[in-house]
């Protein structure tokens, strides 16, 4: 069985006995759920539910809690390569926690910690359900882009104040079902990616959908404007686009997805065009392009706030507790790893930054081995790092898909040292053979 199984669009990929559902935990996980399709039904609504978060406690909240809680009791498995993960984002939560009772009204800030900590152990959890058994990636990637062609109609048609619709906008920026364009924008770039992928790559059959989801999926992102969004949208493009092409060997379709990029550049800047067109929008437009915006500027402007967190963090090991930097000035940090300091200690700083710094190198190495798996994590782990960068200008410690793109990525990472387990007997025996064949006689 070759190993380059190109999931073109959202096929299935092939079943292989490396990673196949790992036994009695995925057994007692379907008894209590009522079998595997409706353990699988349940963890994909679970992720349609997390594009739709404009309340809190959001729906997905309360149903990824039950749906943790039974998996749990199921006797889930957490594979050797999450146990790092799980660690470090523990100790990331216990930073947040000594830091609350820096506050006055310590609850507020264990409240805050709480919904922390339910995120880490999100992360943990689609990790975990994916190494126990891959077929679950593709079908992760559908709920998701399902959820978010929905919020972005929703977001587009609060843009244009269609009755009924206008609490999906806020400051005249589309946001969907979230509460900020600054997380809708962000949410929508994983799948973008899978659209992207399935235009140049899929069968001619689902091109008109998946096309239509795609402009659906940028016009809305575009509306969304957000600078930070813009970017890394553009940025997680090329950089997909690219890897399609050097994992291409067939140089026949490695024209198709330059010719066919080069249509796809000339139909957006199209589209830009018409959409300028209307002054609202390209009244907006001048505003966000902007590079340094008034509240980025002066002397309590964001730049500077940054440097004064640094300050004040250098004499603040265990933290000034969660959202009191809020307090202090005028605004929240708008840096992850300020916020972390700021709000979780130098405790919960290391953590992070451990975390961030394994998971970029360890997932780097899995980008080029053609594995079933290969699209998912390419996807995850690009859009990741964007979310990395973006961090300096934006608090993404409590952005759901976050954690779902890093429980992904861990979850590949388990899926390759599962891999490479199961094919070590067989290369073992094979070197032993080589190295027989060329002993020389006694």
């Amino acid at each position: 069985m070759s190993l380059t199984v190109a999931t073109h669009g959202f096929s299935r990929p092939p079943r292989h006995r490396a990673f196949r559902r790992n036994g009695e935990g995925a057994s007692a996980v379907k008894l209590l759920l009522g079998g595997r399709a409706v353990a699988n039904a349940a963890l994909a609504f679970a992720v349609f539910l997390g594009g739709f978060v404009i309340y809190e406690p959001a729906p997905y909240e309360l149903f990824l809690t039950g749906l943790l809680g039974i998996w749990v009791i199921a006797g889930m498995r957490i594979p050797r390569t999450v146990v790092p993960l799980l660690a470090l984002l523990l100790l990331f939560n216990c930073g947040g926690i000594i830091s609350s009772f820096q506050l006055d009204d310590w609850p507020r800030g264990i409240i805050y910690v709480a919904t922390s900590l339910f995120l880490a152990l999100s992360a943990v959890f689609f990790a975990c359900v994916i190494a126990a058994d891959a077929n679950r990636l593709p079908l992760i990637f559908k709920a998701y882009v399902a959820a978010a062609v929905i919020t972005a109609l929703l977001g587009i048609l609060g843009y244009f104040w269609v009755p009924g619709f206008h609490i999906f906008t806020r400051y005249s920026r589309a946001m969907g079902a979230f509460q900020d364009p600054n997380v809708f924008g962000p949410f929508l770039v994983p799948p973008i990616l899978c659209m992207m992928h399935g235009v140049l790559s899929g069968s001619i059959a689902r091109l008109p959908l998946r096309t239509a989801a795609l402009l659906i999926l940028l016009f809305a992102e575009f509306l969304s404007f957000s600078r930070a969004a813009w970017g890394l949208t553009v940025v997680s493009v090329l950089l997909l686009y690219m890897l399609m092409i050097i994992n291409e060997q067939s140089s026949r379709i490695r024209f198709k997805y330059i010719a066919l990029g080069f249509a796809g550049f000339a139909a957006i800047i199209l589209l830009l065009a018409v959409a300028m067109h209307v002054p609202a929008i390209a009244d907006l437009v001048q505003q966000r392009v902007k590079v340094v915006q008034d509240y980025d500027g002066g002397r309590e402007g964001r730049f500077a706030r940054h440097w004064l967190g640094l300050l004040i963090a250098t004499g603040k090991p265990l933290g000034i507790g969660p959202l009191e930097f809020g307090h202090i000035f005028p605004e929240d940090t708008h840096n992850l790893y300020l916020k972390a300091l700021m709000d979780y200690g130098w405790l919960g700083f290391y953590s992070w930054m451990t975390m961030m710094v394994w998971t970029v190198i360890r997932g780097f190495k899995l980008l080029f081995r053609p594995r079933p798996w290969q699209l998912w994590h390419q996807i995850a782990y690009i859009v990741f790092i964007g979310h990395v960068l973006m961090g300096m200008v934006i608090d993404t410690d409590h952005w759901r898909h976050h954690y779902l793109l890093i429980g992904i990525i861990w979850g590949c990472m388990a899926l390759e040292a599962q891999w490479r387990r199961k094919r070590q007997p067989g290369m073992l025996a094979r070197l032993a053979g080589q190295e027989k064949a060329t002993a020389f006689p006694a």
